[in-house]
């Protein structure tokens, strides 16, 4: 079946995005911004193309009411801008005041709707909930001609009720009817039926947009919300990166994509700016101090990467096969191939080749060896891994002696040891063993006593390749040898020890060749 949107030729149902993560994603514990955060914010909300910003609740805070006032100022008639209140008229008439700058105004009032609301939070009756509702809607109408009310935790509310409800406070002179699940409590078979049986059975619901707002505690908050659009929603209120209380918010980016890659399914699109998916993500990551999780969809490290040598395969034979979403499309660059043990050839292949190295099959087999060994000790193989690999089969080649094994004894108390072996091009094992002033010491002299060539070491580096603490460890060294010539030697391996031992036998082996080769600068070896 093909995962590509419909034509265009398709007439789809608009969806209008309310973004609350300057109101409901603040919440989360720890994510409090202040009001220069929240700007920045706001004008990536309007680069998205968000179709409403709640940008806070000014009868909370101070801070709360110049964060409204100052982005209803700034973002012009570019998107509409909210504010929160309860069905209370202070709140209310200061929401107004923070609004007063806003080229398009809209006040979200509401009450509870829930018997556990009403009798257990406010202790009124259901007659007097709705009261409430309707004098809050009429006087946030003096104010505004955009009112949207919400009946909180709807989800769990008596439907007769709920119903009652809604058709008053659209008499009221409500624009929008907002049907949260406030506790994540529904699921899609039923929050779907809900918004239809509202669509069914209140009056003047037609003239109205049926707005939802749904909770992730049971980890189906973009489940319930698709099921709402299917079911005739047509505002989403959602968070980027489903921040939010608790377990968070239905996530913008996950509804937006669902609806832009499955119009057969539900028939609607919104005008969002996918583009600008990741860069939002990562600003209000980075703002909030909320890390997203890797494996989250659509803005998760991890969104677009493949790790298994049969995805990878299938991947670069074409990109579909283990991928619906292009990754360009929400601002994620590209497809991401990640090395590890359970890579394969062709991922391996291609890496190389992205690098530069283009090899016959016998040498790349040599670097496939090489790579499953090193990727059996690290989670992760870097470019800069590959590299120091593709160096070190290249400093085998043309090798008098070729250092097999190696093994130290250190510690304190305790005379540092070690014991190397090298293979000579005759093939013949040479082993024998030393001590010195630590382990690299030990390892050299041991060296010595196989080669017998004469020679001072003058330098000695290591540096990590790549990141972690399990990363490769490159050691560059150079030695003199009688007749005053310098050679270079270069090793590469997780344990430094060892990249030591490489790095001597490779300065020893330029060493041996330019004694059969005086003529050679060494210059020439640097190059190699």
């Amino acid at each position: 079946m093909s995962t590509s949107p419909v034509s265009s030729d398709h007439t789809l149902d608009r969806v209008f995005i309310f973004d609350t993560t300057l109101r409901d994603g603040e919440q989360s514990p720890g994510a409090s911004m202040n009001t220069a955060e929240k700007l920045e914010i706001a004008r990536q909300l309007v680069r998205l193309g968000v179709d409403v910003i709640e940008a806070g609740f000014p009868i909370s805070s101070p801070g709360d009411f110049e964060s409204v006032r100052r982005i209803a100022a700034e973002v012009g008639d570019a998107v509409t801008v909210c504010a929160l209140s309860r069905a209370i008229p202070g709140d209310i008439e200061r929401a107004a005041e923070a609004l007063k700058g806003a080229a398009r105004p809209r006040i979200h009032t509401g009450i509870g709707a829930s018997d556990s609301h009403l009798n257990d939070k406010l202790h009124i009756s259901r007659d007097v909930a709705i009261e409430r509702g309707v004098a809050a809607v009429k006087l946030a109408r003096s104010f505004v001609e955009d009112v949207e009310f919400y009946a909180e935790d709807a989800a769990r509310a008596d439907r007769d009720f709920l119903c009652r409800m809604i058709e008053a406070v659209i008499a009221a002179g409500a624009t929008v009817v907002n049907i949260p699940d406030t506790t994540g409590y529904s699921y899609p078979e039923v929050f779907g039926d809900l918004i239809r049986t509202l669509g069914e059975r209140v009056r003047g619901i037609e003239d109205v947009t049926i707005s939802i707002h749904c909770h992730n505690d049971l980890g189906m908050a973009t489940a319930n919300a698709l099921a709402g659009v299917k079911a005739g929603a047509r505002q989403v209120e959602c968070t980027i990166n489903g921040l939010g209380e608790r377990a968070g918010n239905t996530a913008m980016e996950e509804v937006v994509m669902a609806l832009k890659m499955r119009p057969d399914i539900f028939g609607a699109d919104t005008r969002i700016n996918t583009k600008e998916f990741v860069r939002a993500s990562r600003l209000v990551s980075s703002i909030t101090g909320i890390l997203v999780q890797p494996n989250k969809a659509i803005v998760g490290a991890n969104a677009f990467a493949h790790s298994s040598g049969i995805h990878q395969d299938g991947v670069l034979k074409e990109r579909s096969t283990y991928e619906i979403i292009d990754p360009a499309d929400v601002g994620a660059g590209g497809s991401s191939i990640v090395l590890t043990a359970r890579s394969g050839r062709a991922a391996l292949r291609h890496r190389l080749a992205e690098l530069g190295y283009a090899m016959e099959d016998d040498d790349f087999e040599g670097i496939h060896q090489a790579f499953l060994d090193l990727a059996d000790k690290k989670k992760e193989v870097y470019d800069e891994d590959l590299e120091a690999l593709v160096g070190e089969a290249e400093r085998m080649v043309g090798e008098v002696y070729h250092l097999e094994q190696v093994h130290v004894s250190c510690g304190d108390p305790g005379i540092p040891t070690a014991t190397v072996e090298l293979i000579r091009q005759d093939g013949q094992s040479l082993i024998d063993s030393s001590h010195g002033n630590g382990p690299v010491d030990a390892v050299y002299h041991a060296i010595n006593r196989i080669v017998g060539v004469s020679n001072d070491l003058t330098e000695f580096s290591v540096q990590s390749v790549t990141r972690g603490i399990d990363a490769v460890g490159e050691v560059t060294i150079r030695i003199k040898s009688e007749d005053g010539r310098t050679f270079t030697g270069r090793g590469a391996h997780p344990d430094i020890i060892v990249s030591s031992a490489k790095a001597y036998v490779n300065a020893l082996n330029r060493l041996l060749v330019a004694a059969e080769a005086p003529s050679l600068a060494d210059e020439s070896f640097e190059e190699i």
